[in-house]
């Protein structure tokens, strides 16, 4: 049973509406009925606290929906792998190269014209919506954050709570116009890159993004005697980024500690064991206490 069927049999059950559903999870209707339609692919349960506000509503087992839409997002996901990439929408390139300094703009203009999504293109896009999808990631449960980007966007607070919701699905793949408007153009204030050394600066707007600047370096290393060689699948799994868009650093480096002796795993198993990692489920409750003073 898919999270849909779920939520739609429980609703008959409970004589519970649309417009319920809505309230309780702070959301629109309009979102609802997108979700139970299936225009909307569920979003990740790591990233929103929706499924249990649902849950309560419905009345149903703490965690059943998060692992019902983990299982869906799964599936849509392996089914999208083969997929090949297309190019981003006219407006969000123009956006992209709206933001860059200027005196790269022209330069950097050639390059992304030369293929319809090439991997500098892929490159920067990605940077830069994986910064602005970490601040809205930060301040999702900030009512005050997020009343000022509605502001910004034109939009109300139900709104601007399900747009957040949406673009933190969001890959570099399916980027949007409403993306741009409500996320990257406000967010972003400009950016910069060195064509010599993939160092890419990222400056932020101060007024609704923390921690307003962010660099990102590519740094060649001599030989170190603790290092061990990448596995083929685990470089595979890094530069796909529908499997590995979201992955934050820690869980990077808990991927990259894993060592085999006679197996050689895929991107897929990298990407099944990220989703085992976030699952709750898997792990116990954490006994140490912390010290307040």
């Amino acid at each position: 049973m898919d999270v849909t069927l779920l939520i739609k049999n429980r609703l008959k059950e409970l004589g519970l509406g649309q417009q319920d559903l809505a309230r309780a999870a702070n959301v629109t209707e309009s979102y609802i009925s997108q979700l139970l339609t299936q225009k909307k692919l569920p979003p990740a349960p790591n990233r929103t606290d929706m499924y249990e506000k649902i849950g309560q509503a419905l009345k149903l087992p703490p965690g059943q929906l998060a692992k019902l839409a983990d299982q869906q997002r799964r599936e849509h996901f392996r089914k999208r792998l083969g997929d090949p990439p297309g190019p981003l929408l006219h407006n969000v390139r123009e956006l992209i190269l709206r933001k860059c300094h200027p005196g790269k703009t022209r330069q950097i203009r050639t390059i992304f014209e030369k293929q319809p999504f090439g991997e500098l293109e892929r490159f920067v896009t990605q940077k830069l919506l994986g910064v602005v999808k970490s601040v809205a990631r930060q301040e999702l449960d900030n009512p005050t954050w997020v009343r000022k980007v509605a502001r910004l966007s034109k939009k109300s607070y139900p709104q601007m709570r399900v747009s957040v919701l949406k673009f933190l699905d969001t890959t570099i793949f399916d980027l949007s116009n409403e993306n741009c408007i409500s996320f990257l153009d406000p967010l972003i204030e400009s950016w910069d890159i060195d064509l010599a050394t993939f160092c890419i600066e990222i400056v932020l707007n101060r007024r609704v993004a923390p921690g307003h600047h962010k660099t990102y370096e590519f740094m060649e290393k001599g030989p170190d005697k603790t290092s061990k060689e990448e596995e083929p699948g685990l470089k595979d799994f890094l530069q796909d980024p529908l499997l590995s868009g979201d992955a934050t650093e820690e869980e990077l480096a808990f991927l990259r500690a894993l060592t085999f002796e006679n197996k050689r795993p895929t991107s897929l198993y990298y990407y099944r064991e990220l989703q085992s990692l976030r699952d709750p489920l898997h792990f116990q409750p954490s006994t140490r206490k912390t010290s307040v003073r």
